[in-house]
C-alpha cells in the first residue's frame, strides 16, 4: 500500500449520556450559527465600514435575525440534499428525511434558504436586502469551516484515490485506498481563506458601502473555490459523474460564480448613479 497518513479515529458522536446525544456535526451547525452571529454583530456595530451614513440595522436587528438564519440554513440545507442528491431514497424512504442527525446537508440548499429568510427578514423590518445579506455573507464562512471540519470527523465527502504523501484510509471506503481529505482542502478554502479575502473587502476596501457587492464577492469566490475542491473530491456514490466529468457540486456552483461576477459588476455600477 502507498504511504498514508492514519486516520484520526474520532467518535463521530461527543456525549452520549442516555438517550441524548450530541455530535460533532451537531455542534459545528450550532457554534457556526453563533460565531457568525457574532461577527454580522460586529460588522454591523462598526459604522466606519459602511460609508458615511452608516449601517442600515442595528446589532439588535441581527439578533433577532438569527432565528430566521438557522431556520433557512436547516430547512434550506436538508430539502437541498433531498431534491439535489438523493431524491429517489428518501421518497421512497420519507420519513427518513426527518433524521437529520445522520448527515446529509446540501451547502447550496442551505444557501439559497437563507437568502429567501433573508429576503423576508429584510422585508418585515425595512432593511434593504442587499445591506443585510452583505453582513451576514462573511459570516457564513464560520460555519462553513466547521462543517467541513465535522465531515472529516465522521469520515464522510472523502476525496479521490490518490498517491500524495498526505493521503489517508477512510473507514468508510469501501476500497480502502488512500484519497485526498478533501474536506480538509474545502475547509481551509471556504472557510479560512474565503473570511480572509472576505475581510480585507470589508475592513480595508469599505466595500459594505457599496451595497452587493460583499454579496457578490462571497458567491463568487465560494463557486470558484468549491469548484477547485470538486476536483479532489470523490462523486457522490448515488450520482457519480455527471456528462462531460463534472459534479453535482460543479454544476451547482458555477451559477454561484456567474451570479455572483455579475451583482459585484451591478454594485459597481450603481454607485455613482446612486450618488448621482
Amino acid at each position: 500500500m502507498l504511504f498514508t497518513i492514519p486516520f484520526p479515529a474520532i467518535d463521530p458522536v461527543l456525549i452520549a449520556v442516555g438517550p441524548v446525544v450530541i455530535r460533532w456535526y451537531a455542534l459545528a451547525y450550532v457554534v457556526g450559527i453563533f460565531l457568525g452571529w457574532w461577527y454580522a454583530k460586529k460588522l454591523v456595530a462598526n459604522p466606519v465600514l459602511w460609508g458615511p451614513a452608516g449601517a442600515p440595522m442595528t446589532p439588535r436587528d441581527i439578533d433577532d435575525f438569527v432565528v430566521y438564519a438557522a431556520l433557512g440554513i436547516i430547512l434550506g440545507g436538508r430539502i437541498g440534499y433531498v431534491l439535489f442528491y438523493d431524491l429517489p431514497r428518501f421518497a421512497a424512504h420519507p420519513l427518513e428525511i426527518f433524521e437529520l442527525w445522520t448527515g446529509g446537508m446540501s451547502f447550496h440548499g442551505g444557501f439559497l434558504g437563507t437568502i429567501l429568510a433573508m429576503i423576508v427578514f429584510a422585508l418585515v423590518r425595512k432593511i434593504p436586502v442587499f445591506s443585510l445579506t452583505d453582513a451576514i455573507a462573511p459570516s457564513v464562512t464560520f460555519g462553513l469551516f466547521l462543517g467541513r471540519l465535522a465531515n472529516f470527523i465522521n469520515g464522510e465527502l472523502y476525496g479521490r484515490a490518490t498517491d500524495v504523501p498526505w493521503a489517508m484510509v477512510f473507514p468508510a471506503d469501501p476500497l480502502q485506498i488512500p484519497r485526498h481529505p478533501s474536506q480538509l482542502y474545502e475547509a481551509l478554502l471556504e472557510g479560512i481563506v474565503l473570511f480572509s479575502l472576505l475581510r480585507v473587502l470589508t475592513h480595508r476596501y469599505r466595500k459594505l458601502a457599496q451595497p452587493a457587492f460583499v454579496s457578490g464577492a462571497f458567491a463568487a469566490l465560494y463557486g470558484t473555490f468549491r469548484i477547485i475542491s470538486e476536483l479532489f473530491r470523490e462523486p457522490d456514490i448515488q450520482i457519480g459523474y455527471l456528462p462531460g466529468g463534472i459534479t453535482m457540486g460543479m454544476l451547482l456552483s458555477l451559477p454561484m460564480v456567474l451570479f455572483g461576477i455579475g451583482l459585484m459588476i451591478w454594485a459597481v455600477r450603481r454607485r455613482p448613479a446612486a450618488a448621482g
